[in-house]
């Protein structure tokens, strides 16, 4: 719901900021007052094209912001998240800039945005029935999403494009794997080799760690047995070793203990060292009995080490990196072989292609059913609207080729009179006749319409009398499930909202400006009498423009 327009140097608006309530407003005035400048402002700050010419003359730049309620609109909270425009919580802001040089900035939420993006929000949020841009009944596939809405498809029809999707990705696939058969069995045989040379060195981890080690000691096997023997030879085996020396050491002190027992510290101290010494050579003299130079070994070790290195350098990866690289090898060869099989892709291929049928003539049945019913309805809502004889035909026209949302295209044709044939909606030519044809129509799905605020212009043209007391009435009725805006020179139509707004332009020294003034309840009776009477405003028009007031709020009632 449209909460607030606030409006600066537009046009010939200098300032306005404008609070808006839910149910049905209408917008009146004299000609030329500039009522159809605040459907055009709205249309402007949801994306419509603008240019210089629209800034009030001797403005820099035209600013219009528009701040809407959410509600429960969860379509655009979603579609406000996945473009990074949130907000505060429960309310959209929109702005836009035209600066004189004729450029345009837009914003949604304070953010930057496209135009795109503006246009895109702007329908979730109004739709403006008359001469302008935002008439999404003008365009296929909101007739398709209405008639859908309409029947109660709207789960048949995610879920159609849901399986059509699956069946285009099945297809894809198996086309795929056709065109490109010879480069996967090329793939599957260089991979295959791969593996193998991979799998041949028997490699992991804990062994590369072994064998590094065991290549490191034969490496330096000489080295590693001259020095066991040097440290034999020092510590015990020579003929001044450090054992041999400690022993001797020892006897002397032991020998001296009678003339000084506090050389047992010393001795006790002296004793251990003898023992690891000890340890130390048994240790030494078991290694080097293990030591052994091995040519033959040693040339096996570095074989290895090398094709590990080789390998590596050939696909530019780190040793520990093997068993990675073989295991997703692997895991691709398993999704070539199981892509392998055209049969397999092709029988995948037409299970999708059933599915999709299935639910997809499923919902032509649904659609066919809901086409009679709403042309029916809105056929009968015309012959009150100033279009009696008239037509309303909603046309299912099979496609060649299925489609993401079906097998046939939905499209709004319309007759006005019975001597014409029904055209499509898009090449009504007349803007009342379109307005009141959408009034019609939003009349007949206001239980499912999806967008909140609705507004419509000229919807009064070419009509009057009893027929504009019915439109009123409609738009009344509309209001209690959205918010309806109506510019109208008709009091029938404007004795019938919930609030109305009175346009009026001043002008003073030679400057020409608009202001909209919210009535109260006596100013709505010097209005609406305005509008019965013209210029000389009677106490018989005032009495006539006050009964209508009541009568409407009866009804209301």
């Amino acid at each position: 719901m449209l909460r607030t327009l606030s409006i600066r140097d537009y046009v010939i608006v200098e300032r306005l900021e404008l609070e808006f309530g839910p149910g049905f407003s209408v917008f009146t005035g004299e000609t030329g007052a500039g009522k159809s400048i605040l459907i055009d402002a709205l249309a402007l700050v949801l994306g419509q094209r603008a240019d210089a010419t629209v800034i009030r003359q001797g403005a820099e730049r035209a600013e219009i912001s528009a701040e809407f309620d959410l509600a429960d609109d969860g379509r655009l909270r979603r579609w406000l998240a996945e473009q990074e425009l949130t907000g505060d919580e429960g309310s959209c802001l929109v702005r836009r800039i035209i600066d004189a040089g004729g450029r345009s900035r837009a914003f949604i939420n304070g953010s930057p945005a496209t135009l795109a993006q503006l246009r895109e929000a702007g329908e979730f949020l109004v739709d403006i029935h008359g001469q302008h841009q935002h008439q999404s009944l003008l365009r296929s596939m909101a007739q398709r999403e209405l008639l859908d809405a309409f029947a109660g498809l709207e789960d048949a029809a995610t879920r159609t494009r849901a399986l059509y999707r699956e069946w285009q990705t099945r297809s894809e696939r198996r086309k795929a794997f056709e065109t490109n058969s010879a480069a996967i069995d090329a793939e599957r045989e260089s991979l295959e080799w791969q593996v193998k040379e991979l799998e041949a060195l028997a490699f992991t981890v804990e062994g590369w760690q072994s064998l590094l080690a065991e290549h490191s000691r034969l490496s330096h096997a000489a080295s590693l047995i001259e020095g066991a023997q040097y440290g034999l030879e020092a510590l015990s085996e020579g003929e001044s070793s450090s054992l041999s020396q400690l022993n001797t050491v020892l006897a002397r002190l032991n020998g001296l203990l009678e003339f000084d027992a506090s050389l047992q510290e010393i001795i006790d101290v002296l004793e251990p060292a003898g023992i690891q010494i000890q340890e130390a050579v048994y240790s030494l003299r078991h290694y080097q009995q293990k030591l052994d130079v091995d040519p033959q070994r040693l040339r096996e070790a570095e074989n290895q080490v090398d094709a590990v290195h080789t390998a590596c350098r050939k696909y530019r990866i780190e040793p520990e990196d093997i068993p990675v690289v073989v295991a997703r090898w692997r895991a691709r060869l398993a999704e070539l072989d199981a892509g392998g099989d055209p049969e397999a892709l092709k029988r995948l291929e037409d299970d999708a292609r059933a599915a999709y049928m299935a639910e997809a003539q499923s919902l032509s049945a649904g659609r066919r059913t809901a086409a009679t019913r709403l042309s029916a309805e809105v056929t009968a809502g015309m012959q009150t609207l100033a279009m009696a004889g008239g037509v309303f035909e909603t046309v299912l026209e099979v496609l060649a080729d299925p489609a993401a949302h079906g097998l046939e295209q939905v499209e709004f044709r319309v007759a006005a009179h019975k001597s014409l044939p029904p055209q499509p909606l898009a090449k009504v030519a007349s803007g009342g006749e379109l307005s009141r044809l959408s009034l019609a129509i939003q009349t007949v799905t206001s239980q499912v319409a999806q967008v909140p605020t609705l507004v419509f212009d000229e919807v009064d043209s070419g009509i009057g009398g009893r027929v504009a007391e019915i439109v009123g009435k409609m738009l009344k009725q509309l209001g209690h499930k959205h918010q309806v805006m109506c510019i109208t020179h008709l009091p029938q139509v404007a004795a019938s909202a919930d609030q109305q707004w009175q346009v009026a332009k001043t002008t003073t020294k030679a400057k020409v400006s608009s202001r909209v003034v919210a009535l109260d309840s006596e100013q709505r009776v010097d209005e609406i009498a305005r509008m019965l009477g013209g210029v000389k405003i009677t106490d018989t028009t005032r009495k006539h423009a006050a009964e209508m007031l009541q009568g409407s709020e009866r009804v209301s009632k």
